[in-house]
Formats: structure tokens, C-alpha cells, sequence
């Protein structure tokens, strides 16, 4: 007789580290945040795990990035990601173990940096999911693996790692999981979305050209900051009328520097946007769009020279799986029980594990809640939201993100090894 996913929850947690043994990794994590691309003691902390837990272990792929893999008799290839970076933001949330370090910009500044993406929530799950797995590896069969993510807040570290190998030196995964923390679920709940959860994420330079001169003889240069304003008006348009409305579609203009003093129009104006959509057709629609206005302002001013437009980085849609995504779904509420599953949430944030699901892989993200039950419903009641994401206040309640999480990966990658690659 086949055995039911319902016996498994008991033997799992048995087995499953307790908060006790995982609260003083997640305090040092959260107190010790690195920059993308310079984690390299937050690597060493969790490889020293992966390793004593009896992982073949490997470091510094894709930079930073680390991969652990366990070989447990004939089955499916199971994939764990954790993102390992912390963002530049000072921490301001008055915890003992609040994080005072520092670090090095890629425009060389020193700059203060935090977890404040819930990050260090990740990793310890992640690493109290790889002890509970090991533990009970009696009542599973195939090769799990391990990553440690560099760089995700920046959008390169997963495609540094497939660059580097990930898919080809390492066992190819079958199926991929990841959680993420979301303010907007009680923590202590999970929740499951098919189809679309993170939008295309792209970031994009322009440059507006214009002839300075003295700001009191304004008819003797083309200012470019006049054309940058236009620019940023113009712009909305592409989501306002442009934009079917049932297709979300957001363009940001979060950085705009001109100028060095009040009387002189400079010869340039910089910006930086950020540019979010579900679908291919949209986001190609407004990268043109960005362009085809940059250049129409200018045109209209006389400028000398059109400007410059350049997608710096992108990250692509991230798809959780539909048929794996159903699955893991009914696995959580299994092992969890229906009353601490959630509404699985759909956001224009980016997320780079979608470079997975491009890969071919079916990959399903997890959502996790971040914030303390009563604290959350008397914001709901008060219409005062609670300090989110990639906030300097972002305070996540620990325990129960942590351990839920640990559970929620526990629970999918037991299902995902129990069904196989043909139970895709």
C-alpha cells in the first residue's frame, strides 16, 4: 500500500532542529548582513553546515554562490535556494542583534547594510530544512541539493551560478523551490500561487544631452533638465494610456541628478528607472516606449544629441509551475493544516529564481508570512500598515517565519522526491 503524505508530517518534525538550535544562526545573520557579490563569511557559515550535516560541498560559484549536494539512492533531483544578500539600508529596529555592519557600494562608498529583505529568515529555514531532510533520509530517495544565492537583490546571482555551471557541473534539478517572507501574511502561515508571483524586473540608465551655459541666458543653451521633466511626465503615459489596464505595468523614475549649482544648467541630466511587468509583450512594449519618449523630448528641444537608453540589468517573470505548484499547494496543507495557509499574493517586485523556470526546471516559490499576527490585524483595523520589505524598521516575528518556513520546504521537498520526476 502506497504510503500518504499524512504520515509524514510526524516523523519530520521529530526530527526537525528546534528554534532554540536555529534562533543563534538566524541572530548572527541578521547582525552580520554582506553586499551582493561580497558574501563570502555568510558562505562560510552555511557551507560549514551543509558540510556537517555530510554534504559534498562547493564554494565561490558564481562569485560567491555556494552548492551543496547529497546523494541519497536512485530518484529525483530536489533543488533548495536560499538568496544569501543583504541590502544597503541602515537598520533601524532597536533589536539586540540589530545589524551595525558596513559595506563597500560598486561606486566604492561605504554604506550600511541589512537584511532587511528577510534574507537571513531564508537562510535559517533553509539550513533547519537541509538538518531535518538529513535526518529522516531514510523516508526519501534521490539527490538533494543545496544553494547558497549570491547577489539576488542585485538580479545576478542566479544567473551568475547557471553561468558558472550550476546546471551542468552540478546534478540537474527536477524540480526547484525557494520561500520567500512576505509583510502582508501572519507569521506562522504559508501560501501557494500558480502562474505569475514576480514580475520582469529591469533596470534602465537614460541620459538626457543639452548644451549648458549660464542660467540666467537660458536662450543660449538647450537644458536638459526641462527635458528630463518632460521626459518623467511623459512617461506615465505608457502605463496610463498605453497599458491595458488588466496587464499590470509599472515605470519608476527612482534616480534623476543634474546639475552642480542654482545658476547653471548642466549639459546632462541622469536618470534610472525601473520598469515591471507579467507578460513579455508588455515589458518589450515599454522598454521601446522609454526610448521612443526619451528621444521624442529631445528631438522637441532641439537637443544635441539624442539621449542614451540602456537596460543595465533584467530579471525575468517569475512563473511558479502550475502543475508542481498545485502539488505543493496540497502538500502544505497536509503538513501545516488549512487554517495556517494564506492567499498566495502576487507583486511587481523582481525575483531572480525565475532564471530557473527559463531554464526548463518547474520551479515553485513559497510564500512564508513575516509579520506577527495581533501586530498585523490592528494594522488591518487601523489602516496603518506595518513597516514592510526593504525597510530600516522591517522586524520580521522570527520564530514563527523561520520555523514555518523550514516546514514548508521540508514538507514540498519530501512530496517532490516521493512523486518523482514523472509526477510532473
Amino acid at each position: 500500500m502506497r504510503k500518504t503524505w499524512l504520515a509524514v508530517p510526524v516523523a519530520a518534525l521529530a526530527v526537525a532542529p528546534p528554534w532554540g538550535e536555529l534562533r543563534p544562526l538566524y541572530e548572527d545573520l541578521h547582525a552580520h548582513p554582506e553586499l551582493s557579490f561580497q558574501e563570502a563569511a555568510t558562505a562560510v557559515k552555511l557551507a560549514g553546515r551543509l558540510r556537517a550535516l555530510g554534504f559534498a560541498v562547493t564554494t565561490g560559484v558564481g562569485k560567491t554562490g555556494l552548492v551543496g549536494v547529497l546523494e541519497n539512492g536512485e530518484g529525483p533531483v530536489v533543488l533548495l535556494r536560499t538568496e544569501m544578500d543583504g541590502l544597503p539600508i541602515e537598520e533601524r529596529t532597536g533589536l539586540a542583534f540589530a545589524s551595525r555592519a558596513t559595506g563597500v557600494s560598486p561606486g566604492g562608498e561605504t554604506v550600511p547594510v541589512m537584511h532587511a529583505c528577510g534574507h537571513d529568515v531564508h537562510m535559517t529555514a533553509w539550513a533547519g530544512a537541509a538538518a531535518a531532510l538529513v535526518a529522516d533520509r531514510k523516508s526519501w530517495r534521490g539527490t538533494l541539493v543545496m544553494i547558497g544565492e549570491p547577489a539576488e537583490e542585485t538580479g545576478g546571482g542566479a544567473k551568475a551560478m547557471i553561468d558558472d555551471g550550476l546546471l551542468t557541473r552540478f546534478p540537474r534539478p527536477d524540480f526547484a523551490l525557494a520561500i520567500h517572507d512576505h509583510d502582508a501574511l501572519p507569521a506562522g502561515t504559508a501560501a501557494v500561487r500558480a502562474g505569475p508571483i514576480f514580475a520582469s524586473a529591469d533596470s534602465v540608465d537614460v541620459v538626457v544631452h543639452g548644451r549648458g551655459g549660464h542660467g540666467a541666458r537660458p536662450n543660449m543653451t538647450v537644458d536638459p533638465v526641462v527635458i528630463a521633466a518632460r521626459i518623467v511626465l511623459s512617461l506615465q503615459t505608457l502605463v496610463s494610456r498605453e497599458n491595458d489596464p488588466f496587464d499590470p505595468a509599472v515605470v519608476t523614475v527612482g534616480s534623476i541628478h543634474g546639475g552642480t549649482k542654482h545658476n547653471i544648467i548642466p549639459d546632462e541630466v541622469r536618470m534610472q528607472l525601473t520598469v515591471r511587468a507579467y507578460k513579455p509583450e508588455v515589458r518589450e512594449r515599454l522598454l521601446r516606449g522609454i526610448e521612443r519618449i526619451a528621444r521624442a523630448e529631445a528631438e522637441a528641444a532641439s537637443a544635441p544629441a539624442p539621449p542614451e537608453v540602456t537596460v543595465t540589468s533584467s530579471t525575468p517573470v517569475t512563473v511558479n509551475d502550475p502543475a508542481f505548484a498545485e502539488r505543493v499547494g496540497a502538500a502544505l496543507r497536509a503538513a501545516l493544516g488549512p487554517s495556517r495557509m494564506g492567499e498566495g499574493i502576487q507583486v511587481t517586485a523582481g525575483e531572480d529564481f525565475g532564471r530557473f523556470g527559463e531554464a526548463g526546471i518547474p520551479i515553485v516559490v513559497i510564500w512564508i508570512g513575516a509579520s506577527n499576527p495581533e501586530a498585523l490585524a490592528r494594522a488591518r483595523r487601523d489602516g496603518t500598515p506595518l513597516p514592510g520589505l526593504h525597510s530600516a524598521l522591517f522586524a520580521p516575528d522570527a520564530e514563527a517565519a523561520v520555523t514555518t518556513g523550514m516546514e514548508a520546504l521540508v514538507a514540498a521537498a519530501r512530496d517532490a522526491f516521493r512523486r518523482g520526476a514523472r509526477g510532473r
